[in-house]
C-alpha cells in the first residue's frame, strides 16, 4: 500500500486498537491464476513466544486453505467501515476532490493449526463477540452435534512481518480548509459523513495529545 508520510500510522497501540475494532477483514493469498480473497473475522493475539501474531480460520470447502502451504506469503487489509467523499468544492482554492478512509495492511506467512490449538482459537474468537449477548454460546458448552462442525474448518494462524498503516484524514489541509471539511460533513444527512467528521477531529485530538 503506498503510504505518504503525511497519512502514516506508527503508533503500534493505534494500530493494535484499529484491528480490535475492526477485526473482519480480507485475507489475501496468491492463487494459481489471480490472487484469492476471503472475508473473515481475524483475532491479533500472542503465540507461545510472546509475537504478535493473527489468528482464524476458514471453511473447508473454501480452496483457498490449499494455497497455504505453498504460497504462505499472505496479505491482511483491515479497512473501517467509515469512510468518505470529499469535494473539493469544501477548499479555499481550486483542487481535486478526494476519499477520507482508514485502512492497516498486514504482510506474514501463514501455517495451518489443528487439533486443541484449532479449538483455543476457535473458542477465543467465540468468547470475544459473544461477551456482551443477553446469553453468551460458550463452544465448550454447545451440544456435541453442534462441536463436530468444527470438522469443517480449516485453522491457521500468520506472523506478521510488516505493518503499513494509513489514517487519510485530510491532515494535509490547512485548518481553514479542515473546518470546512468537518462542517460540510456534519451538513450531511448521511450517518457515514457524521461518523467520517467525528473519526477526523478525535484522530486531530490524538496527534495533539
Amino acid at each position: 500500500m503506498h503510504i505518504p508520510k503525511t497519512f502514516e500510522i506508527t503508533d503500534y497501540k493505534i494500530i493494535e486498537q484499529f484491528i480490535k475494532e475492526n477485526g473482519f477483514a480480507t485475507l489475501i493469498t496468491n492463487g494459481s491464476a489471480f490472487p484469492t480473497g476471503t472475508h473473515i473475522p481475524l483475532e491479533l493475539e500472542e503465540n507461545e513466544k510472546s509475537e504478535k501474531i493473527l489468528a482464524g480460520h476458514i471453511s473447508k470447502a473454501n480452496p483457498q486453505w490449499q494455497e497455504f502451504e505453498n504460497n504462505p506469503n499472505v496479505l491482511v487489509i483491515f479497512l473501517s467501515p467509515i469512510n468518505h467523499y470529499i469535494s473539493s468544492s469544501w477548499y479555499n482554492h481550486p483542487n481535486a476532490p478526494t476519499w477520507n478512509y482508514l485502512s492497516i495492511h498486514i504482510s506474514g506467512k501463514i501455517k495451518v493449526i489443528k487439533g486443541e490449538e484449532l479449538w483455543k482459537s476457535v473458542s477465543r474468537l467465540t468468547d470475544r463477540y459473544e461477551q456482551n449477548s443477553k446469553n453468551p454460546v460458550s463452544l465448550d458448552k454447545l451440544p456435541p452435534s453442534v462441536q463436530k462442525q468444527i470438522n469443517g474448518i480449516v485453522g491457521f494462524e500468520i506472523s506478521i512481518i510488516k505493518i503499513d498503516a494509513q489514517f487519510k484524514l485530510s491532515q494535509n489541509r490547512t485548518e481553514e480548509d479542515f473546518k470546512n471539511i468537518i462542517d460540510e460533513l456534519q451538513l450531511s444527512n448521511e450517518l457515514g459523513a457524521k461518523l467520517m467528521a467525528d473519526v477526523m477531529e478525535r484522530q486531530k485530538q490524538n496527534l495533539k495529545n
